[in-house]
């Protein structure tokens, strides 16, 4: 196969996986808020762990029929890897109970630069300049659009200081222990979805308690609210598979910025199913942006020394404290 062609290949791939992340992501967004908003089941928590449950079973039920293979995570990966995630869905909720949804939405645009400083430090990450105006426009354009009040108070401050760290190192360990360990996107979930189910499952009613004052058990079940408790379930499989397939395939920060693309995409279906109050001149203006902040960010890490990691060599005899620059660590144009 020659190279024109493999890039080709690679570049369908990486389209088909973004657009499979955006789906699914967008799409469990719309059901989530249906179930919660119109049939008032707000058990977040619960919900988080009913979705790793299903994802548990569909890994169980792969393996069974050998489109898995057996795969080997160290014990300490796995529990730091969990311990991340969940303190990450908690930190989430209770940033949002806690803070007015302004300050709530400036915490997760504060993900992006602790995504940077983890690769700069632990990877050795450096950006170009194109590359970090395009992110600074990004985030411009999405709190352009979704930030309006904005007031925090220490506990909710704490909150969303422990939300945006987990959910960094969260994201960065997905495509760290990918790398490390040799491991698919099945096969990671394969490890840690049956420990965060049964985590979240046994925690998540007394969390959602906490934050609600109700009890998941005492929640008046319909037809209607369980057939959407399905669909969500469903579709949080696929959502849970493609952010490992595109944190694997890229990285945490490329996840991160490109996926703001979802924010945009909620917003106007937001308005479409759920009221067009909210639709005017300054939305649009913050949407623009942050396409465009998105475009430039592709075309910048893309290009050589737009996205590069640099490994330090053993010294020489020619040049005994030189540093040698590998370029081939650069993120794919989407």
């Amino acid at each position: 196969m020659s190279s024109a062609s493999k890039a080709d290949r690679k570049a369908a791939l990486d389209v088909a996986s973004w657009g499979f992340n955006i789906v699914t992501s967008v799409g469990i967004i719309m059901v989530n808020k249906a179930l919660m908003a119109t049939y008032g089941f707000c058990f977040a928590t619960t919900l988080t762990g009913l979705h790793f449950a299903t994802t548990t079973l569909l890994t169980l039920l792969l393996r069974w029929l050998g489109y898995i293979q057996v795969s080997y995570l160290p014990l300490p990966e796995l529990l730091k890897f969990v311990m991340f995630s969940n303190f990450s869905i908690v930190g989430m909720n209770v940033s949002l109970m806690w803070n007015s949804v302004g300050f709530y939405q400036i915490a997760k645009l504060s993900m992006i630069p602790v995504s940077c400083f983890l690769e700069v430090i632990f990877d050795k990450v450096r950006y170009s300049r194109d590359t970090k105006l395009s992110i600074v426009l990004v985030l411009l354009g999405v709190a352009v659009c979704t930030v309006t009040d904005v007031s925090v108070n220490f506990k909710g401050f704490l909150a969303a200081v422990i939300a945006i760290w987990s959910t960094a190192l969260q994201q960065y360990y997905v495509h760290f222990l990918q790398r490390k360990h040799s491991l698919g996107s099945f096969d990671l979930l394969g490890h840690t979805a049956p420990l965060q189910a049964a985590s979240l499952l046994l925690t998540g009613p007394f969390v959602d308690y906490w934050l609600t004052e109700k009890k998941v058990y005492a929640y008046d079940y319909t037809v209607t609210s369980v057939f959407f408790t399905i669909l969500s379930c469903t579709i949080a499989v696929g959502t849970n598979l493609s952010q490992f397939i595109c944190i694997g395939r890229f990285t945490a920060v490329s996840f991160q910025v490109l996926g703001h693309m979802k924010t945009v995409l909620v917003l106007i279906l937001g308005f479409i199913f759920f009221g067009k109050e909210g639709l005017n001149l300054h939305v649009i203006l913050g949407m623009v942006i942050a396409v465009v902040g998105m475009i430039w960010y592709g075309n910048a890490s893309s290009k050589p020394g737009g996205k590069e990691r640099r490994i330090y060599s053993a010294p020489s005899n020619k040049s005994q404290k030189r540093d040698s620059l590998d370029t081939n660590e650069t993120d794919d144009k989407v």
